[in-house]
This record gives C-alpha cells, sequence and structure tokens, in this order.
C-alpha cells in the first residue's frame, strides 16, 4: 500500500473511531507509519486528508450499497438484501457518524460527500420501490421518495440503537419491523 493509501486509510479509521477534532496529524502519520514530510508531500494538511478518506468511506458505501441494489430479485429482495447485508452495527455508520460530527458538518467540502452519499442512496432506493410498485410488489399509493427516505432512517436510526444499547438486535429488530410493513400482499 503506498504512503498517500496508508494516510488516507488511517485517516478514515480515526474519523471513525474519534472524529475530525480527534483526529489530529500526528495521529495520523502514527497509525500510518508516515512522517510529517510525506504527509504534507502527498496532501495540503487535514482537511485535504479528511476530504480524501471521507471521499474513499463514501465510494465504499456506494459500491458496497450497489451490490444489493443490483442484485437478483424482485425489489422487495434487494431492499430485504440491503437491510440485512452484513455490518458492524456497533461501530455505526462511517458515513452517518460523520453526519452527527459538527466540523464535518460545518465544512461545505467535508460536508459534500457526505451528502451526495446519502442522496445517492435515497435516490437508489426511490428507483427501486418506483419498480416494485409498477410490478405490483408495492401499493401504487405509495411514495417512492418517502418509503426511500424511511429506509435510510431506519438503517441510521438502527445503527444509533445498536450502539446505546450495546447490541446488534435493535438495529435487526428496526430491520425487520420495516420489511413488514413493506411485505408484499400475499
Amino acid at each position: 500500500m503506498s504512503t498517500s493509501d496508508r494516510l488516507i486509510e488511517s485517516t478514515r479509521e480515526l474519523l471513525w473511531e474519534r472524529g475530525y477534532v480527534g483526529t489530529s496529524p500526528k495521529a495520523i502519520q502514527q497509525r500510518a507509519d508516515a512522517g510529517q514530510g510525506s504527509m504534507y508531500h502527498h496532501f495540503g494538511g487535514k482537511p485535504d486528508l479528511a476530504l480524501a478518506a471521507i471521499e474513499r468511506t463514501a465510494q465504499e458505501m456506494r459500491a458496497t450499497a450497489a451490490t444489493s441494489f443490483g442484485g437478483p430479485g424482485s425489489a422487495y429482495a434487494r431492499i430485504e438484501a440491503y437491510l440485512r447485508r452484513e455490518r458492524d452495527v456497533l461501530r455505526g455508520c462511517p458515513i452517518g457518524r460523520l453526519t452527527m460530527d459538527p466540523d464535518v458538518i460545518a465544512s461545505d467540502a467535508l460536508r459534500a460527500p457526505v451528502d451526495e452519499t446519502i442522496d445517492w442512496l435515497r435516490e437508489q432506493l426511490a428507483g427501486i420501490v418506483e419498480e416494485g410498485k409498477e410490478r405490483g410488489e408495492f401499493a401504487p399509493s405509495l411514495d417512492a421518495e418517502e418509503i426511500a427516505a424511511t429506509i435510510v432512517a431506519t438503517v441510521q436510526g438502527g445503527y444509533v440503537l445498536a450502539r446505546a444499547s450495546g447490541s446488534p438486535a435493535a438495529f435487526d429488530t428496526g430491520a425487520r419491523g420495516l420489511l413488514s410493513l413493506l411485505a408484499p400482499a400475499a
């Protein structure tokens, strides 16, 4: 792995663990086993490195979600695959956690990949719900954008509840509840 990649990966981990303020250049350098000169050779400073890390996290999250969204089966099955896919629920969502970081939210540049990813998720899910409506899987009265927002809110809320309780059961319960509401009539 290149020095640049080690710096980005270290920053990703530290942002997830400590947030923006708690992620110091020294901590990044130590975790990446890179010197100060290497960091500033590849990046203009902590904000540039944080942006690269957030963008990589966003790309990875979209790629993982796209696997569920583009998988086989009905619209319901693809939503179910997304909700039930393997996740480290107790660590929280790497993008969702950034929305709780005041320094990330205060920066238009750092917030942009977070907003874009959440918007992308809602758009993808709305498209799947529309497809399900067209195929008769879901009631024609469902608003695809509202259902997509509900799915994203359930996932993000599930992370919060799981972390608060120290158990992934809270996430799983929320996902099962949403799936039961979306389940096509027999």
